[in-house]
């Protein structure tokens, strides 16, 4: 199952090998890795180049370390994007308006999507956040409702990948980008903006995908204006 490795580039040869299970099946989600004593002797290597690699993979979002418990496959990856992003975003000086280019293409799909899968309950849904979201008094709520709406949008598309690539993207908002929202806050935009989620909202219900792509896109070329 594990082979020996050469001495060049060690830690990058076990974490191609780690990936390269998980490819070909196995290795799968929740799977334990050998403890490290267990991994020299596999691969024939050093700890330094063992745990090099598990640190590797846990920043490329494919292990977790459980504290006591050993380093294991993820389950779950809907926020496992998030850390490898955000070194590339600092790194290339990643501003919001970057940010809301990516959340306007993703969002075009999901809401694509979200008209074909949605049920009479989610529907019920994003009419209460927006209900909310129109009652918000204070601008923390006001940003948090909105958020919370585009998610939805997201949950209802069904897609996992969408998800996760949206997680990690709205978590780089919220890291680097806290006050991006705020902008909108002011009496004109903010109803504006209002206006532009309940035509998103309409056409989600009504199922009519063309209509619900071109608010999303109308809702993000006014976000990404004023950003800009």
């Amino acid at each position: 199952m594990f082979k020996s490795v050469e001495n060049k580039k060690v830690y990058q040869q076990v974490v191609d090998q780690i990936q390269n299970m998980i490819l070909g099946g196995r290795l799968k989600a929740g799977d334990k890795l050998p403890a490290e004593r267990d991994m020299v002797k596999l691969f024939q290597v050093s700890r330094t180049s063992v745990r090099e690699a598990v640190r590797a993979l846990e920043i490329l979002g494919l292990v977790e370390c459980r504290q006591g418990d050993g380093n294991f496959i993820r389950k779950e990856f809907d926020t496992g994007l998030f850390e490898p992003l955000s070194i590339m975003f600092k790194l290339h000086n990643g501003n919001a308006l970057e940010l809301f280019k990516v959340r306007k293409m993703l969002e075009i799909e999901a809401v694509s999507l979200a008209v074909e899968r949605v049920n009479d309950a989610q529907r019920e849904e994003l009419k209460s956040i927006l209900e909310k979201l129109a009652a918000a008094g204070s601008e923390e709520e006001k940003v948090k409702f909105d958020a919370e709406f585009h998610f939805k949008i997201i949950e209802i598309s069904d897609n996992y990948l969408l998800k996760c690539f949206y997680n990690a993207v709205s978590s780089l908002m919220k890291s680097f980008i806290s006050d991006a929202r705020k902008i909108f806050l002011k009496a004109e935009k903010s109803r504006k903006l209002a206006a532009l989620h309940r035509d998103i909202l309409e056409a989600i219900v009504s199922g009519d995908k063309t209509q619900a792509v071109d608010a999303i896109r109308k809702h993000f070329d006014f976000v990404i204006e004023n950003v800009g």
